[in-house]
């Protein structure tokens, strides 16, 4: 007379009650360490970039041949990360946020870059502004392509062979 228990389990399920979502997380487990690690990274960077405008200063009319070289040099320096990173060794997370975004981020610097622009054409200065402006694109991508073929052609000489991970 009375139904089992088996006939309970295969009714259909109220999809408002189901299992119990799972807890929060705590933020240091998920994107916490990276927003941590970016902010000391960024902060190194741009105290690096700012030391360079110490040691070579640029006149306000000058063209800005600091600003530039820092972009090229930390240009160079992703294109070299990268390919160590993505094709030769396999780094802890928090490494690209820490080293490529936090540190070259802070280091280079698009902001500088437009305001060294806006003030040579404010300043009347329209060929050297223009040839700044193309000037930096075209420096910034040859350093990148040029640290990528130099460090895959040293790592392939010097790295036991061309391409693929190596051993740890």
């Amino acid at each position: 007379m009375g139904s089992s228990r088996s006939d309970v389990v295969d009714e259909p399920i109220d999809p408002d009650t189901g299992p119990t979502p799972p807890a929060r997380h705590h933020p240091w487990r998920g994107q916490g360490p990276v927003v941590g690690v970016v902010a000391v990274g960024g902060a190194l960077g741009a105290t690096a970039r700012y030391g360079a405008s110490l040691l070579w200063p640029t006149p306000s009319s000058a063209f800005p041949w600091t600003i530039l070289l820092v972009n090229a040099v930390g240009c160079a320096v992703i294109g070299v990360f990268l390919v160590l990173i993505t094709e030769r060794w396999t780094a802890h997370r928090l490494v690209r946020p820490f080293f490529g975004t936090g540190v070259l981020g802070g280091f280079t610097t698009f902001s500088t870059y437009a305001v060294d622009f806006t003030r040579l054409i404010q300043d009347g200065r329209f060929a050297i502004a223009f040839a700044y402006l193309a000037g930096t694109l075209v420096v910034a991508m040859a350093a990148v392509w040029a640290a990528v073929a130099a460090t895959r052609r040293v790592l392939g000489v010097y790295g036991g062979g061309p391409g693929g991970r190596a051993a740890r």
